[in-house]
């Protein structure tokens, strides 16, 4: 097989992301071979033993996605939150190591990917793809006309020297909203909420860019086929997907 960065070796194999395997090189907790691995190093997958923490670190070469219905209460870990057994993975309880793409905070329910493709997992996160994520929500009270017309102009000052982008918001009736984000700043929505004074009741994600929610139940996963990931590959355009 040809060779490979290091970052890029344990990023494929869904062990970490380059940016985290340049800096545990760093920290002395990658080896190579039984050496410190270097940042920029060359591996050859599949002869070269790489050890993360003292665990292997094989090639991956079965790629699998799953869309999860997240139900409220699961937070988006790979371990256990405080004294809660709450974490994401064990919810999932898939056979083969898989991580959330992303998250849904945890009083959040709806849509989540999980995958071992750490390739696909940085294109989907990165904020100048434009990836959509469309979701459900209900408010305490109904958004005037100007901050509808503000979210949909984005430029909330929700987080310091980061405005948001524009939000997509259509009223769904009464005090429910679909809001379609490209960008998803942690906690977006409930602090563009907070920022006009109402607060979140009910907060659901029923699409991540091209895969949709459906009749997924809450609590279950399905795995993606093979259109469906490669759908996920593709350059994200502003259509109603």
């Amino acid at each position: 097989m040809p060779l490979v960065r290091l970052n890029k070796y344990l990023s494929q194999a869904g062990a970490c992301s380059r940016r985290e395997a340049d800096r545990f090189a760093g920290e002395g907790r990658i080896l190579v071979n039984g050496k410190a691995g270097l940042p920029g190093q060359m591996v050859e997958p599949g002869k070269d033993e790489v050890l993360l923490d003292g665990r292997r670190i094989l090639p991956n070469h079965h790629k699998v996605v799953l869309a999860y219905h997240k139900p409220a209460g699961i937070v988006c870990s790979t371990k256990d939150q405080g004294g809660e057994h709450n974490n994401i993975i064990d919810a999932v309880h898939f056979p083969e190591r898989v991580f959330p793409v992303g998250r849904l905070d945890k009083d959040s329910t709806g849509l989540i990917l999980l995958t071992n493709d750490g390739e696909l997992s940085q294109w989907l996160l990165k904020g100048e793809n434009h990836h959509e994520k469309e979701y459900e929500v209900e408010l305490d009270r109904m958004l005037k006309e100007e901050e509808i017309r503000q979210m949909r102009k984005g430029g909330i000052p929700i987080e310091e020297g980061r405005p948001t982008r524009p939000i997509r918001t259509d009223h769904l009736g009464r005090r429910c909203y679909r809001l379609v984000l490209t960008e998803g700043m942690n906690r977006e929505i409930r602090k563009v909420a907070e920022y006009f004074g109402c607060r979140v009741r009910r907060l659901k994600r029923v699409r991540f860019a091209r895969i949709r929610l459906g009749e997924l139940k809450e609590g279950e996963y399905r795995i993606l086929t093979e259109k469906e990931m490669e759908a996920l590959k593709r350059p994200w355009k502003n259509t109603k997907n």
